[in-house]
């Protein structure tokens, strides 16, 4: 039909839009808060677009569900509003004649965000949290950065060089701070440079000093030397001893079907029947109020979004704690919702108006005076 394909059209175009505004939006937001994690040493600083990739791309199925509620919204609402709903009513179709198009429409991108929020999601949690783990376990040298006061992998030492040499392993003006074994040492030297001695990484120190203090003790021993080797420790290759569940392929989840486990297949179903049911409240929803101008749609979508995903992060630390039943959760949460919707749209497609009746005040009884 004709008017089916009008519909489609704008609602791409409307899609296409919304979508471009919100990626370039979180992607700001995104680079902001994963730079100051950068700077917190959270990440390494040469990874910070890579890590908002995968950040953009985990918020893409909230994304696209935010898109497909605003487009499906704005667009009938401009119907609304140019009378163009006016002529599909008289041709004696309703509201609810729109649920097949507006689902036709949609299908591709419902599929899309089932699959970001099943397989992508996991995947992108997974590379994020390699990179996090990989970085907290890199080595002594790795970890030195110029001007920078930097702490070991154990937490023993505490390292500063105040400038190096790009492309080589060698810097001036090193200052080491170590505790081990109750003991506590200070060495300070010129200059330091990093040596490979049968396997193991060596900081070998030229011209300078070193101050030796045991706890407990008063004595303090100081030595000069013109060459001095401290091992550092290298990098650790060992595979991550915890694993999120959020970075846990669904198929994984599901094999092992604890209250931590299903809340996180909570939150991924319900990424995908949110996208679903958000598509029928924008129909049941859609209009327009000269009273209240052309903003009160837009300013419902976003509050009728934020409670839904609240809800959804709600129920899934629920699910987690185990005060709610996983399938009681989805059941009442999105089952609610759609259930609120069809009704909502049933009465606008019917017309019915719910009245109250009120009271009918008694006749007045005029007073006459009688001679």
């Amino acid at each position: 039909m004709l008017f089916h394909s009008s519909i489609r059209k704008e609602l791409a175009r409307s899609f296409g839009a919304t979508l471009v505004v919100l990626v370039t939006v979180v992607m700001t937001m995104t680079l902001i808060r994963t730079l100051g994690e950068a700077g917190r040493g959270v990440f390494n600083p040469a990874d910070v677009m890579i890590i908002m990739g995968y950040t953009v791309l985990s918020d893409m199925p909230t994304i696209l569900s935010m898109c497909l509620f605003l487009a499906v919204l704005n667009v009938l609402t401009r119907m609304f509003r140019d009378s163009e709903m006016v002529i599909w009513f008289g041709s004696g179709r309703g509201l609810t004649s729109l649920i097949k198009p507006l689902f036709r429409f949609a299908w591709p991108i419902l599929l899309v965000i089932t699959a970001l929020a099943f397989l992508i999601l996991p995947w992108a949690f997974s590379r994020i949290e390699d990179m996090r783990d990989r970085y907290e376990k890199r080595g002594d040298i790795a970890r030195i950065e110029p001007g920078q006061f930097q702490e070991s992998a154990n937490g023993e030492r505490v390292f500063f060089i105040e400038k190096d040499s790009n492309g080589t392993q060698t810097g001036n003006n090193v200052f080491i701070a170590q505790h081990k074994d109750n003991k506590e040492s200070i060495t300070s030297a010129r200059s330091g440079r990093v040596e490979i001695t049968k396997g193991d990484k060596f900081l070998v120190l030229e011209n300078g000093q070193r101050l030796e203090k045991v706890a407990n003790k008063p004595d303090l021993t100081v030595a000069a030397f013109k060459t001095y080797g401290a091992k550092v420790d290298a990098d650790d290759q060992s595979a991550r001893s915890f694993v999120p569940s959020r970075a846990k392929s669904t198929l994984e989840l599901l094999r092992s079907p604890t209250n931590v486990h299903m809340a996180e297949i909570s939150w991924r179903a319900g990424l995908a029947l949110a996208a679903i049911n958000f598509v029928v409240i924008a129909l049941a929803t859609a209009g327009v109020n000269p009273r209240v101008g052309r903003t009160a749609n837009l300013g419902f979508a976003f509050m009728a979004f934020i409670v839904y995903f609240n809800l959804l992060i709600l129920g899934k630390s629920w699910v987690e704690t185990g005060q709610v039943q996983f399938g009681v959760f989805l059941l009442a949460l999105h089952g609610g919702a759609l259930a609120l919707a069809l009704l909502w749209l049933t009465k606008r497609h019917n017309n019915w108006v719910f009245r109250t009746k009120r009271a009918v005040p008694a006749p007045r009884t005029a007073n006459r005076n009688v001679a």
